[in-house]
């Protein structure tokens, strides 16, 4: 990538200017007319001196100002690294997939106590209106109390059910793990979404600079052609040529820094922030070639793909879910085997025994629910084969989405090495035709045209750097790498 100079640098260079031009105008002269007046010579001596004090302390002012402002530009300043770990923590998307995932995590807790034991208890008081009894000839004897309590408690589990309940467990925690790739899935596309963004606005800023150098460059040939024209050397037609190309390049200068700010707020939107805030980015380093090479080989970023994609992660998780399901209602066919242990006590003094405990071990089995079973197991079969073409799909889409990010990211890596030898051919062929047309063997149309191509050539080469950029990170994310891990 191309270096950028930092803020400090660019306030010490500013800085420096400002320096030069307040030493120059303190060593020239004191204007008074084209003869001095000896009589004067004294005051303008003392004028002099507070004129040189006033500028060494506005000098100071300056300095310590710019220094304030580098520490507060500084500190808005925004890395893609850090941008990445902002848009990760602060995307809505990536909240809702969070969201989702503790849900998937609460429904598997669900399954999961289908494999522990039951244990139930119940407590009840009764009053009567009428003691019960019973009638024995000419005797009545009372069965209960009018009035008595009970209690219960029971415990059920089961046995054995030929793996219904651990199936569907299985299956659970299979989607447990599909909701967390599929969060990663949802954090590495608002990574590459970023990503993309946050490229676009470091080429928006260049073409900001692209279009402010053609203003300095027309400029300087539009003072050029001034005093060409006053000297008689050139005709009014080459003075106004200038001056309407100087026009069309500060609209152009105009529609840069448009684009620049819609970029920003499209960061900022991004990032969760008000569209408004301030942004200041800096140049991204170019990706570890160690690091981007082995994946530029066509068959090895498909077999990483492969491996690596959330997506397809998620659709192999699923089928072991299916196949977990599909096992879970089968068994249905089958009976289960269940132990039950329980305490009964009524409040009964006619009773011999007041309290009871009981032990049951039993059988259950479902003869028939009019097909419902079999008809859930082919729906889960139907399922799994139209998930199997799905990833068959779905593998072919991205093995031409990789494919396409290589041949983007070759492409854009030799059109750099092209347009940045035609920056400096431009640079060459502008510098010639400036002497040629002020030594007056050259046309102003020539300038023109000279600085328009230079123009252009630096658009080519600032664009295809980033166009490099986007593509050289759109292939890891093709290619299934968290784009974390590399920035």
């Amino acid at each position: 990538m191309i270096d950028d100079i930092s803020h400090q640098e660019v306030v010490i260079v500013r800085l420096d200017r400002t320096i030069q031009t307040t030493l120059k105008t303190l060593d020239s002269p004191i204007k008074s007319g084209n003869d001095i007046n000896l009589f004067h010579y004294g005051s303008d001596r003392k004028l002099q001196v507070k004129r040189r004090y006033s500028l060494i302390a506005l000098i100071l002012v300056i300095i310590i100002t710019s220094f304030f402002s580098v520490d507060s530009v500084s500190a808005e300043v925004l890395t893609l690294s850090e941008g990445l770990r902002l848009v990760t923590q602060n995307s809505r998307l990536i909240r809702i997939s969070l969201g989702d995932e503790k849900i998937s995590e609460a429904d598997s807790w669900i399954e999961k106590a289908r494999l522990y034991p039951t244990v139930n208890a119940a407590a009840s008081g009764k009053m009567l209106a009428h003691q019960p009894g019973a009638v024995f000839g000419d005797l009545s004897v009372p069965m209960s109390q009018k009035d008595f309590y009970a209690y219960s408690l029971n415990i059920r589990q089961t046995l054995y059910d030929f793996r219904e309940n651990a199936s569907r467990y299985g299956s659970s925690k299979m989607k447990v793990e599909a909701r967390k790739l599929d969060t990663r899935r949802v954090r590495n596309l608002a990574a590459i979404e970023f990503a993309v963004i946050y490229f676009d606005i470091l080429e928006s800023e260049k073409m900001v600079y692209v279009a402010e150098k053609e203003v300095e460059r027309l400029g300087s040939h539009l003072r050029d052609a001034s005093n060409l024209y006053e000297e008689g050397a050139i005709t009014k037609n080459d003075l106004l040529q200038a001056e309407v190309r100087l026009s069309d390049a500060r609209q152009r200068l105009l529609t840069a820094k448009t684009s620049r700010e819609i970029n920003a707020s499209r960061l900022n939107n991004s990032l969760a922030r008000p569209l408004k805030t301030r942004v200041e980015v800096v140049d991204v380093r170019e990706i570890p070639r160690e690091i981007l090479d082995i994946h530029m080989d066509m068959e090895k970023a498909w077999e990483a793909a492969e491996k690596q994609r959330p997506e397809i992660q998620i659709v192999d998780t699923t089928l072991r879910s299916l196949d977990l399901d599909e096992e879970a209602k089968k068994a249905e066919f089958y009976p289960k085997l269940f132990a039950e242990g329980s305490y009964d006590y009524t409040q009964n003094r006619y009773q011999t025994a007041q309290g009871n405990w009981a032990a049951t071990l039993g059988l259950g089995i479902n003869l028939f629910s009019g097909g419902k079973t079999k008809a859930e197991v082919a729906k889960v079969r139907f399922q799994k084969e139209k998930l199997i073409e799905q990833r068959s799909q779905l593998v072919d889409e991205i093995k031409l989405e990789v494919e396409k990010y290589v041949l983007d990211s070759k492409n854009a890596r030799e059109r750099v090495q092209v347009t940045k030898g035609a920056v400096r051919q431009a640079e060459e062929n502008l510098r010639i035709n400036r002497v040629r047309y002020t030594e007056g063997v050259g046309t102003a149309t020539e300038v023109l045209d000279a600085v328009t191509l230079l123009s252009i050539a630096e658009t080519n080469y600032y664009r295809s750097v980033y166009d490099l950029g986007k593509a050289e990170i759109s292939v890891l994310y093709a290619i299934g790498k968290d784009l974390m891990e590399v920035y």
